[in-house]
């Protein structure tokens, strides 16, 4: 499977926003974006004035990057959204925020949304008592998503939850702790966005 394996923080300096893809790192000062907040390089820190075109792309990177998408599933899910009812950009955003990888990280089993790929990938979570290890799943309505019993017992788990207790857990999802599983109980609003993002920037340039 193709991913990226450079240095993630300089995506989020890159896009100018915090993508949290560091982790708890993410959280504290010594994140990329407290401490040099201007693009990588060596031409970083000289300010250019971006086109409609520059402002859409990045648009689109940030959001790509921020849910760990490449290009190719990122323009599939653009047509899904494209294909369903209602706004195009808002769906896209429901589409993306309805990834398993999204709801495993969402619900503080995770410190970001890669370490929840990885985890998803080695077996460690359940979707309707069934064991699965593909984080690009698309959860629906009445799906429950569950922590193995066996892994709810090994302490990377326990501590990530410890230290994600305060963590907002999304509407979309009813989560049980003393079970370690939730129910998808909606379809992912435009509120669960964490990020600053103008979708519809992304819907203009897909659709030139």
């Amino acid at each position: 499977m193709a991913r990226y394996t450079g240095p993630v923080c300089r995506l989020c300096r890159r896009e100018g926003d915090k993508l949290y893809l560091k982790g708890d790192r993410c959280y504290s000062d010594k994140c990329a974006i407290n401490r040099r907040k201007y693009a990588p390089g060596q031409h970083g820190m000289s300010r250019k004035k971006l086109s409609e075109y520059g402002l859409q792309l990045r648009e689109k990177q940030k959001a790509r990057r921020h849910y760990g998408v490449l290009e190719k599933q990122f323009r599939k899910y653009f047509e899904m959204a494209s294909n369903k009812k209602g706004v195009t950009g808002e769906n896209l955003l429901a589409i993306l925020e309805s990834r398993l990888d999204n709801a495993v990280y969402k619900l503080g089993f995770t410190m970001s949304r890669a370490e929840a790929r990885q985890l998803i990938r080695h077996g460690h979570f359940e979707i309707n008592g069934r064991r699965v290890t593909i984080s690009s799943i698309l959860l629906k309505v009445g799906d429950v998503i569950k922590l193995s019993e066996k892994s709810a017992a090994l302490d990377k788990f326990k501590n990530n939850v410890e230290a994600n207790a305060n963590r907002t857990k999304p509407t979309w999802l009813e989560y049980n702790g003393d079970a370690m599983e939730a129910k998808v109980v909606s379809t992912p609003a435009r509120e669960d966005v964490e990020i600053p993002l103008e979708e519809h920037l992304i819907v203009e340039l897909y659709s030139k």
